[in-house]
């Protein structure tokens, strides 16, 4: 439904009472005069910003819906070509998608990312399709915090930066990629347009909804890579299983390996690793899918094959390599004429919780601070998934992630916004921008 311009006045009343924010007391001490402005100027457009983002809502972009993708791409790069910004396409179709957005500004200050994605988990044929305005306080759409809240709040700190006079100021490029939600493949060539804007960055900034919650941001999240087991035994007839010319067959040496995974690596912070799918028998066959599979065998027959499928999640690329060298040392031990092999295929890279991230949340929650609000902490690191600013974890010496709209329930049809946010969580993000381009010593201690 539409959004009247009551319920918009409504909705600013809400978000003031309810945030007790920008007292008169605090807020002129704490800001400068052109901070105040770019405050005042995300108050004056927060209609507007609501408004982009209903519109982009409504629009279809399941990751394989590509026209869908490109037309909110198409509604971002309107907004990025009036602010100035140099705008360009990537064609996907080199990995088998739509493609993702890069726009940038070559201004005089430190060179900042900006990461956002244009896709959701929700393709045409699902029943949950367009924005819903739910009350004075909260609306419900798909992708309406993942992560298309967080896209327009980047359209809304730009537009306050430039009404402020400051955005010509400001090197700044803008990534949405096209494919967060299902990465193409090849995924080196899937995220090369993020990795090649993140060059010679000084700060990246990601705009997903992150636990929802305005009181924590993102400064670090698990890698995620798959791998596959596999292991082989000599066929014979049950009754002759353990015996020298035998010995223990194909799904005893998997259980073996997962059992020492378990045993040798389970009480290691941070680290998951998990058989998500097991086939063993006489034969084995994974389909293309890497999702499903047959096999085949007879409770009297020793089994010759097993395949194992699973994931291993690391906070650092330190912990991974450690991982990765221990699990494999366990498969090389086999039992008695078995064989196993165990294969890595690489994901989302971990971040690690750097002190250059540490810095950047520690500007992040000043500034909250400084709008009268609440202070900002780093959220567990079990709790974050993966997300495409891990792709520039290695690049960009400062990092942060999560602040985004606010809200619950994201990849349900229940995903609601907490629509108070909007403009508390474009505040931020615009001081984050400006502190990080005119003030860049408040992060270099």
């Amino acid at each position: 439904m539409t959004i009247s311009i009551a319920a918009i006045a409504r909705l600013t009343l809400v978000a003031s009472f309810a945030l007790g924010s920008f007292a008169a007391a605090q807020t002129p001490s704490a800001l400068s005069a052109e901070e105040r402005t770019i405050v005042r100027t995300v108050d004056a457009e927060n209609a507007r910003t609501l408004a982009l983002l209903q519109r982009i809502v409504d629009i279809n972009s399941g990751t394989m819906n590509f026209t869908g993708v490109r037309r909110v791409g198409d509604a971002l790069r309107v907004e990025l070509d009036s602010l100035g910004f140099t705008t360009r396409w990537v064609d996907g179709a080199s990995f088998h998608r739509a493609g993702h957005l890069v726009a940038e500004h070559q201004g005089p200050g430190p060179k900042l990312l900006l990461i956002g994605h244009l896709d959701t988990v929700f393709e045409p044929s699902s029943p949950f399709q367009h924005f819903e305005h739910v009350d004075d306080s909260t609306a419900r759409g798909p992708g309406v915090i993942d992560m298309k809240g967080g896209d327009v709040i980047i359209i809304g700190a730009l537009r306050a930066l430039k009404a402020a006079g400051i955005l010509g100021r400001l090197n700044v490029t803008v990534v949405y990629d096209g494919d967060e939600e299902d990465a193409g493949t090849p995924l080196t060539e899937a995220r090369r347009a993020l990795v090649e804007a993140a060059r010679g960055a000084a700060a990246a900034i990601g705009f997903e909804d992150g636990p929802g919650d305005p009181h924590l941001a993102v400064i670090s999240r698990r890698g995620d890579e798959s791998w596959t087991l596999r292991t082989t035994g000599t066929p014979a007839h049950s009754s002759q299983i353990f015996q020298k010319d035998v010995g223990a067959g194909a799904v005893y040496e998997a259980t073996r390996v997962l059992s020492e995974f378990y045993r040798q690596l389970s009480g290691e912070r941070y680290l998951t690793f998990n058989p998500g799918l097991a086939l063993g028998g006489t034969a084995v066959k994974l389909d293309s899918t890497g999702v499903a599979g047959t096999a085949e065998g007879k409770s009297n027959v020793v089994a010759e094959n097993m395949t194992v499928v699973g994931d291993l999640r690391t906070i650092s690329p330190e912990q991974l390599s450690r991982a990765k060298q221990t699990m494999q040392a366990i498969v090389a031990a086999h039992l008695p004429n078995t064989t196993g092999e165990l294969a890595f295929d690489p994901g989302y890279p971990p971040m690690a919780p750097t002190a250059g991230n540490r810095r950047l949340l520690t500007l992040y929650d000043k500034i909250s601070r400084d709008l009268g609000l609440w202070p900002v902490t780093a959220v567990d690191p079990s709790k974050a998934g993966a997300a495409d600013v891990s792709f520039v974890a290695d690049i960009v010496p400062m990092k942060i992630d999560g602040v985004g709209l606010s809200g619950r329930d994201d990849h349900t049809t229940k995903e609601t916004a907490d629509l108070r946010m909007l403009p508390v969580q474009t505040k931020r993000a615009a001081l984050l921008l400006y502190r990080l381009a005119t003030k860049p010593q408040e992060t270099s201690n």
